[in-house]
């Protein structure tokens, strides 16, 4: 999947006193199997960039493009043959009431055409099953359980756009998550931005890092580069260029 951002614009409040602009004329091109890592202070627009993507609010001016197909007028529920996103908040993402197993099948049928009868086959629960061991959450045994009873760690772990998807979790679980993340990125050679505030995290994950701020993209680097990258680099970096500070995780 390719994805192009094209002089992207939006203004919050537009008009009044509280008037705001998030993204100021982006442009962003994204190859397929592109993991892409975006980073910047509160208010740089990295949110806003994600949820104009995903279609969460509609821009006020460019296009969003993906495989070559315009999804800028589109609604969120109609980009979903396209994208997939993991939010911050993991009771997000996942329907509560549901058991396990329901919310999984959720994930595997999106995008297809979907009928009224509900069954999930020995197959797919077998699939279902193996995918869980994985995380070795102990989660392959409670597929008939609700989501709503799980951890928080547990939910994120089964819920693509990354909004800091790891804020919420102790640090153990969101290596866990990060871990797995990287996994399914790369198994699958998917198309993905993740947003954090942790600059190592940053770094250490995804083939290409943007920083943001004051709603524009301000450094864009990948492969060697990206790799010699440190910390104090990108504090360097974003210091030169934005003249103010950044701090490294909230």
């Amino acid at each position: 999947m390719m994805l192009d951002v094209n002089h992207v614009y939006k203004t919050f409040h537009p008009g009044t006193i509280n008037e705001r602009r998030a993204l100021a004329g982006v442009d962003l091109h994204l190859e397929e199997g592109d993991f892409v890592t975006v980073i910047g202070g509160n208010g740089a627009g990295k949110s806003t960039l994600l949820n104009a993507v995903a279609g969460v609010w509609p821009v006020d001016g460019g296009s969003i493009v993906i495989d070559g197909n315009d999804i800028t007028g589109l609604p969120d529920y109609k980009r979903a043959p396209f994208i997939g996103r993991v939010f911050q908040d993991p009771m997000m993402g996942t329907a509560p009431d549901m058991q396990l197993e329901e919310n999984l099948a959720l994930a595997y049928r999106r995008g297809k055409k979907l009928g009224l009868r509900w069954h999930i086959n020995r197959e797919e629960r077998d699939m279902y099953r193996e995918r869980l061991r994985e995380l070795n959450l102990g989660l392959e045994d409670r597929l008939t359980t609700k989501v709503g009873l799980l951890s928080g760690g547990q939910r994120q772990a089964v819920t693509l756009l990354i909004d800091e998807h790891t804020a919420a979790l102790d640090p153990a679980t969101a290596a866990k998550v990060l871990e797995l993340s990287d996994c399914i990125v790369q198994e699958n050679g998917l198309t993905t931005m993740m947003i954090t505030h942790n600059m190592k995290d940053a770094i250490r994950h995804g083939n290409r890092l943007i920083m943001m701020n004051k709603g524009e993209i301000i450094f864009d680097c990948r492969g060697e580069e990206k790799a010699k990258l440190t910390v104090e680099d990108l504090l360097e970096k974003f210091a030169q260029i934005s003249g103010s500070t950044l701090d490294n995780d909230r």
